[in-house]
């Protein structure tokens, strides 16, 4: 009985004592958030689009603060939308939250199992491609010597747009800014100009890519599983991938085989540092995927991005008439009545309110709501919170932005708070008010070479031209996260492939070849009553009228997709040329 009672007390002491040392230790707990429900949360979260996922978190913040949790898989991922404690964890301790998250199944293709500078985990292989880029290709004098083809890249811009000029339609000017910025990419890195036909297909495979992504993502829960289950979806990924390798490839053998015989005409392009750079740990070059992979990801860095912030500072332009005019006022002060209607890059430091307006254009329209996921290979105690390790740390560039805290009025478009003699460092070195190009040892390295082309193109674009909306429009800067197909020229419409002696079985029972309204048991049971419909009023439309496209005008079957955020209705205006 007394063993009993031994026991007994030392069970109890153990427990109050515990429980005392418990009261004194403080618990850490990871950042608040909404309820977790495992694989639920996870399956809603990835099934939702980026616009349907901020206002989300605009409210989750709202009522947890300016940092939560929510839990997607195993993994908490953290959410961040002030600057203070952005500048805290970016800046003020950038060694701990410069990682990034492991590779999902659809990013290891893309990315060549994380060889490229964005993907990379922070260490040897990051180190070393982004110091090959800053340094080769990014530096002051690289940039300089791109000049001449900056000017062709103008110049073509200005003549098609001029072309329009001269009729009374609206031009949709998305479309000129994207493939003017694609062709200076495409330069930059293949060192030369190529031939229309040669610059549609790369920029056909990198939207393919970039249209189709969305699609993939179920392939990234349990990809064991869904790789098995959604075989096609898998398939249909490498197939892309390799297309784009097969389009990539022969151009870098074309540039790699010119090296050998010297005629790199004086031109150091991206291809070329690539082709002489080697990983350090392993000791060996590059081989030809991974060159293919930083290729796409230098592509793709620089087009959509800069295109889609030109379009919306054109927009805010058009829009406030009289900033646009101040523009052209700072502009004409500077090159007095010099004839030629070109703005130098060298003449671009004398535009202070030009830069202001570029600023301002990047605060209020930022062309990603959020940058690339970081993470931590550590448990950090952060803001008295545990970020635990491999959690991910994500940053709501457009809060930052757009925060009534920092900005006076923060969602009008006002280039003048940016005019003062202490100038505005983007960078967020010291502070970070809005970050659109990031932050920290992760700040995009390009960001130096995408203001000068956009300071470039916008003075250049209002010096020749008077921007004005639509008679009797508009512009409307309401904003939508696209990520839809549109159309874009990839495949020649040719009905005569379907003009056969069997009939093609659109259901797929046999093989499938195209699933318009999806195949097998879940097909689309209104298949028949569709086709019904499409035969009816197509028949009919062509028997009554005779279909033409307006005068002077063509049928534009480009498609697109976008990961930025772009306008919701793509700026169209009138351009009259400045005399």
């Amino acid at each position: 009985m007394e063993a009993w009672f031994i026991i007994v007390v030392s069970a109890c002491v153990c427990v109050i004592v515990r429980a005392i040392f418990s009261l004194q230790t403080k618990t850490i707990n990871t950042p608040p958030g909404p309820l977790h429900i495992p694989i639920l949360t996870s399956i809603q979260w990835l099934l939702k689009s980026f616009s349907q996922r901020e206002p989300i978190l605009r409210n989750l913040h709202a009522k947890f603060g300016p940092i939560v949790t929510i839990r997607i898989g195993s993994q908490p991922a953290i959410f961040i939308a002030n600057g203070t404690l952005a500048h805290q964890a970016l800046v003020q301790n950038g060694s701990l939250f410069s990682d990034r998250p492991k590779a999902l199944a659809t990013a290891k293709i893309i990315t060549t199992h994380q060889h490229n500078i964005n993907s990379a985990s922070y260490g040897a292989t990051w180190r070393t491609l982004r110091r090959n880029l800053t340094s080769q290709i990014l530096h002051h004098s690289r940039i300089k010597s791109f000049s001449g083809i900056r000017n062709w890249v103008l110049h073509t811009l200005l003549t098609h747009l001029k072309s329009h000029s001269h009729s009374n339609n609206s031009v949709r000017v998305i479309d000129h800014f994207q493939y003017s910025m694609f062709c200076l990419l495409v330069f930059m890195c293949f060192g030369e100009r190529l031939d229309d036909g040669k610059v549609r297909d790369i920029e056909r495979v990198q939207r393919q890519m970039v249209v189709r992504l969305k699609s993939f993502n179920i392939l990234n829960f349990w990809p064991r599983v869904t790789r098995v289950l959604f075989r096609k979806l898998w398939e249909e990924l490498l197939r892309l991938r390799k297309e784009q390798e097969d389009v990539l490839a022969p151009v870098i053998r074309a540039r790699k085989q010119k090296r050998k015989q010297g005629k790199n005409e004086g031109v150091v392009s991206y291809v070329d540092t690539l082709l002489d750079l080697q990983w350090p740990e392993e000791k060996r070059k590059l081989n030809e995927e991974e060159i293919v992979t930083l290729c796409n990801e230098f592509l793709n860095a620089g087009t959509d991005t800069t295109s889609t912030v030109l379009q919306w500072i054109m927009a805010n332009l058009v829009k406030y008439p009289h900033e646009q005019e101040r523009v052209v006022d700072e502009i004409r002060e500077v090159l007095g009545e010099r004839e030629e209607r070109e703005v130098k890059e060298e003449e671009l430091q004398k535009l202070p309110y030009l830069k202001a307006v570029i600023l301002e254009g990047l605060r209020r329209h930022p062309p990603g709501h959020f940058v690339l996921p970081h993470a931590v290979s550590e448990d950090v105690v952060f803001n008295d919170y545990l970020v635990p390790k491999n959690g991910t740390v994500n940053f709501m560039v457009a809060e930052m932005g757009w925060d009534p805290k920092v900005w006076e009025d923060p969602m009008a478009f006002k280039p003048e708070r940016f005019m003062n003699d202490e100038g505005f460092d983007i960078t967020g070195s010291k502070e970070i008010k809005m970050m659109p190009f990031g932050a920290g040892r992760r700040i995009c390295p390009g960001y130096n070479l995408a203001l000068l082309h956009l300071e470039y193109f916008v003075a250049n674009l209002v010096w020749n031209f008077e921007w004005k909306a639509p008679e009797g429009g508009d512009v409307d800067l309401s904003e939508k996260q696209e990520l839809t197909v549109v159309w874009e020229d990839p495949m020649a419409f040719k009905p005569e492939r379907f003009m056969n002696d069997e009939g093609f079985d659109i259901t797929g029972s046999k093989e499938i070849k195209m699933m318009p309204f999806g195949a097998g048991r879940r097909i689309c049971p209104g298949y028949n009553l569709a086709l019904l419909h499409l035969e009816y009023f197509v028949a009919n439309l062509v028997w009554n009228f005779e279909w033409k496209a307006p005068e002077g005008g063509d049928v534009d079957l480009s498609e697109k997709q976008e990961l930025t955020v772009v306008m919701k209705y793509p700026l169209q205006v009138h351009l009259s040329p400045r005399i």
